[in-house]
């Protein structure tokens, strides 16, 4: 574990434009740096860099971080190596870890494993390169199915011979285990004279797999002609996961900045003969299901994912295993769509045959992850009759508690109670309240309390809320009902903020132990800024005007209750042990404080596009005095001042009136 400490300081050392530039053109706009989103496409610039606070955010995405973030987030860098990496760049080296020095040592031992590995990958692949030149059977091949050799080149793509052995030729020693390890060599037979080696891959285009950072990992070959298995891949091996990995991913970067979202496709050549037509931004599984890691990798690229199929059967189950996978990872900013081509054509043929436009045509009509579940739950069910319904509804239900908490999770629950001809409320109670237990347990709660006598009222259930409650549908209830009816009739939920968390409502207050969370209330709502919520946000974007108030007015802040006076007292601190620093860097104290969850909700979102002022500043504690001020002339006010009480009342009144005359006007 790297000390916090040292990412504190390195952090502190590092210029995020300097690093940023590296990768994104960025202009002068005012304090910050502005430029074209490197995480998604876009045409007019809405990716800000601050090098007062030392953050990256981007308006458009929502993506956000620091300098580590940037290049974990750019170039799939692990939160270790995108640590070394800026060390390398500040010159300072990175601190031991606490681990022991046998886990240090196997991990270093692991990493030059892999690292030899890849020399061993990254050889064969350019010995394939080479063969494809000498092989006119193999260019051939490549020409009819519509490639280039500039496309060739940018895949790397090769051609394995039919020999047995034909790597031997590549390597000092074909006895090296590591072409086992790699699995670029099978060995069969016993130990001694029956052993025999043979190169894993011949008489095959090869398409080499690199990971993000370019490094080869695996192989992919296919049949030039007829012959079984249709595609080969390398074996699982420590730099090589196949549930982890996409074909391609490497290649489509540039890709998917330029058209804003990812293509996955099913086979390798269609990877590269969408390249070829123009759709940089395809990638493909390494010959297994989309894995929610695949999924959760895209969604480090872009927020839109367009999954492809043929429209065979084997297609609508591949679907089906995608929509699983991307199910707990589609949130309300985040798209995911289904393309289902005709039965006989891939994106390959179906490219080449009717061209780049129709294919985009395609695209533009996929359909999205919401109609998908809808289609998939009710596959082979009778929607015309309860019982079909009853069926499609139980299909529908493990995916729909697959999606995130959010709108689309909602909207969604409508729409299937609408699909099965039922009221929202009868599906809310169906698969959030519970069961037959559920229900008896609700039926007990509505009884009259035996233990004094007096009919207690029960806990109001979420039907209650949302719709009333039941009673209020009966008829018989405006004649034969009880007091205690009218009462619940006439109730209604107690609003109340809460500081610092969203407005969740007293959900304490109604929900039973056992049942299910709620998952379909409104969105939360979060309680208005605050003028204390202002002066603490722009202080930790900038601590250096810690110095610049007066001692009455760092008095004022302490003196705020709650969270707000602790978040005070933690920046005085912080700067007298560490003085003044980017929000890089107090994000990464606060942390390590146990405090920058409850800052983050106190505060709000700390990006905006304009960065705050001095004046700013000053005016927000003008405000808090007048605040403070009113509530002393309002405690004074209340006693019926006289002599001395009343002359300071005047006095307050008096500042108060200063106060206000001296608020700068902010400008509209």
């Amino acid at each position: 574990m790297i000390p916090p400490g040292f990412i504190q300081d390195l952090l502190s050392r590092t210029d995020i434009v300097e690093v940023v530039g590296r990768h994104v053109e960025l202009k002068k706009a005012g304090i910050n740096h502005k430029g074209l989103c490197p995480f998604h496409g876009e045409k007019s610039p809405s990716f800000i860099v601050s090098p007062t606070r030392q953050t990256y955010h981007c308006f458009g995405c929502g993506v956000h971080g620091n300098a580590v973030g940037f290049l974990m987030e750019l170039s799939g860098l692990g939160f270790v190596e995108a640590v070394q990496d800026l060390a390398q760049q500040a010159g300072m080296q990175v601190p031991e870890d606490e681990r022991s020095a046998e886990e240090r040592e196997r991990a270093a031992q692991q990493k030059k494993r892999q690292a030899t590995l890849s020399d061993v990958l990254l050889k064969a692949s350019d010995h394939y390169r080479a063969q494809l030149k000498k092989a006119p059977r193999a260019i051939d091949y490549l020409k009819r199915r519509g490639l280039t050799g500039q496309i060739a080149a940018q895949f790397a793509l090769g051609y394995a011979p039919e020999g047995w052995r034909t790597l031997a030729s590549a390597f000092p020693s074909y006895e090296d285990p590591l072409l086992v390890e790699s699995g670029m060599v099978i060995v069969s037979g016993e130990e001694g004279e029956e052993q025999k080696r043979y190169d894993r891959f011949r008489d095959r285009i090869m398409f080499p797999i690199r990971n993000v950072q370019g490094e080869t990992i695996g192989f992919g070959g296919r049949v030039l002609d007829k012959g079984e298995p249709k595609y080969l891949n390398s074996p699982e091996t420590p730099v090589f996961s196949k549930g982890r990995e996409l074909y391609g991913l490497y290649e489509a970067r540039a890709g998917l900045r330029q058209r804003g979202y990812a293509l996955v496709v099913e086979g390798y050549m269609d990877v590269v003969a969408l390249a070829q037509s123009g759709f940089g931004n395809a990638v493909a599984t390494l010959g297994t299901a989309c894995t929610a890691e695949h999924v959760h990798k895209l969604f480090r690229f872009t927020e839109s994912v367009v999954f492809s199929f043929d429209g065979d059967a084997a297609g609508r189950r591949a679907a089906g295993r995608a929509l699983e996978a991307a199910l707990p990872h589609a949130t309300d900013t985040r798209s995911v769509k289904f393309l289902f081509l005709p039965a006989e054509h891939d994106p390959d043929s179906y490219v080449r045959e009717f061209g780049p436009d129709a294919f985009e045509r395609c695209v533009l009509e996929a359909v999205p992850l919401s109609r998908q579940l809808m289609e998939a739950s009710a596959e082979g069910c009778d929607l015309g009759s309860v019982e079909g319904r009853a069926r499609m509804l139980s299909n529908a239900r493990p995916l729909w508690q697959a999606l995130p908490q959010g709108l689309l999770k909602r909207a969604l629950l409508s729409e299937l109670a609408k699909l099965a001809q039922l009221g929202d409320q009868d599906l809310i109670s169906a698969w959030q309240v519970g069961g037959p237990e559920a229900q008896q347990r609700k039926t007990q709660s509505r009884r009259p309390s035996q233990d004094d006598g007096r009919a207690h009222e029960p806990p109001p259930d979420f039907d209650d809320m949302a719709y009333g409650s039941p009673d209020a549908h009966d008829p018989s209830a405006s004649t034969g009902g009880t007091n205690n009816d009218s009462e619940r009739k006439a109730w209604k939920p107690k609003k109340q903020w809460v500081p610092a968390k969203d407005w969740k409502g007293k959900a304490g207050s109604w929900k039973r132990r056992g049942e299910a969370e709620d998952e379909t209330l409104g969105t939360p709502r979060s309680a208005p800024k605050v003028q204390a919520d202002h002066a603490l946000r722009m202080l930790l974007l900038n601590s250096a005007w810690w110095e610049s108030l007066s001692p009455d007015d760092q008095h004022l802040l302490h003196e705020l209750p709650g969270l707000h006076g602790q978040l005070v007292n933690w920046l005085e601190r912080h700067l007298l042990n560490h003085g003044a620093g980017a929000w890089s860097v107090l994000e990464i104290a606060l942390a390590e404080s146990g405090l920058l969850e409850q800052a983050k909700i106190l505060i709000g979102g700390l990006h905006s596009e304009e960065e705050p002022l001095l004046d700013d500043l000053q005016n927000v504690m003008k405000k808090l005095w007048i605040d403070e001020l009113i509530g002393e002339t309002k405690r004074i006010a209340a006693a019926n001042p006289q002599g001395a009480d009343l002359e300071r009342f005047k006095q307050l009144q008096a500042r108060i009136q200063a106060l206000r005359a001296a608020l700068t006007v902010t400008p509209a």
